[in-house]
């Protein structure tokens, strides 16, 4: 065994090596739901269960598009032949959406990598990791014209940020201003659809259906706003991250002084039951959208305010809300 070593304070290897993590079991400390998560477990009969299934699928697929091209070669060859060009155009559509997929995937994970670099930056206050942000998020944003000004900025006045808050405020106010903005606008929409959508169509079916397409339809415009394309897979993936957030922060439920305080005193009682169930519809669509804001912005809300809940939900509401008041 080595005896103790001598090193000097100016050693640049010193320098760059993070402080020891401090790890105190003080019961007042707010605990990491991600440190005490338990690790998910690969299950083999799970995967040899999904791969016989998908194997079944594929078989019968298979089969049966081999038993039409024998039958319809029988009948006359160019049949088959149109059997196979069909087939191949179907193969190709498939192969299309399974790579759009993919890559859509891959979008929203790179957004999502990005948010937790951030954080992690401004929680150790790092001003080399807040410089991995700025470039991840100009990668990110390499092809959007609407970020070449801010692109600038951000060139113009980024070694004037001493350290890693400075630079990340930066980033975030000279970036992420309009797009919340226009985020906010997509949520505001979307609230005020879905309480349209309730209050009009007269189907409890048809209002679920409405709902939940005008709610997929605006996280997906959201997370575009924010550079993650999102497909169909990955716009499930979305609302499923949007609903554990929403779970997570314990605020899915709001209460009638909510309502209240949006409508105006007493104004919810004087409204019409499907009016009012449009108005709850639309306010719960418009926490969802400051949800997906939060899920699908490639950095965290420190600098700049996070969207009301209040104030989207008013200004969507109001057309529930004047005819109650003139009447």
């Amino acid at each position: 065994m080595s005896g103790p070593r001598i090193f000097k304070v100016t050693d640049p290897a010193l320098a760059k090596a993070p402080a020891p993590t401090v790890i105190e079991d003080d019961p007042t400390l707010p605990v990491d739901d991600e440190m005490i998560a338990p690790a998910r477990r690969f299950s083999a009969f799970r995967a040899l269960v999904w791969s016989a299934l998908v194997s079944l699928i594929v078989l019968a697929v298979g089969v049966a598009a081999w038993d039409l091209f024998v039958s319809m070669a029988a009948k006359h060859v160019w049949l088959g032949w149109l059997i196979i060009v069909l087939i191949g155009i179907v193969l190709a559509g498939l192969a299309l959406f399974v790579f759009r997929e993919l890559a859509a995937l891959s979008r929203l994970s790179k957004v999502d990598e990005l948010r937790h670099l951030a954080h992690d930056a401004w929680e150790r206050e790092d001003r080399w990791i807040a410089d991995q942000v700025r470039g991840e998020l100009e990668s990110l944003y390499r092809h959007r014209e609407d970020f070449d000004r801010a692109r600038e900025t951000i060139h113009l006045r980024k070694d004037d940020a001493p350290d890693a808050q400075t630079l990340l405020t930066l980033l975030e106010a000279e970036s992420m201003r309009p797009l919340d903005a226009r985020a906010a606008d997509s949520a505001r929409r979307g609230a005020r659809g879905v309480a349209a959508a309730t209050a009009l169509l007269p189907s409890g079916l048809l209002d679920a259906a409405a709902v939940l397409y005008l709610n997929i339809r605006m996280v997906r415009e959201i997370a575009v706003i924010y550079g993650g394309r999102a497909g169909w897979l990955g716009s499930w993936r979305l609302l499923k991250q949007v609903i554990v957030h929403l779970a997570a922060t314990g605020v899915i439920a709001l209460g009638d002084d909510f309502f209240s305080a949006i409508l105006g005193g007493g104004a919810l009682a004087k409204l019409s039951r499907r009016a009012g169930e449009g108005a709850i519809n639309g306010a719960l669509t418009a926490r969802i959208g400051i949800a997906a804001m939060e899920v699908c912005r490639p950095l965290p809300f420190r600098a700049l305010p996070k969207p009301s809940l209040r104030g989207i939900a008013a200004s969507a509401l109001t057309r529930f809300r004047d005819p109650v008041r003139k009447g």
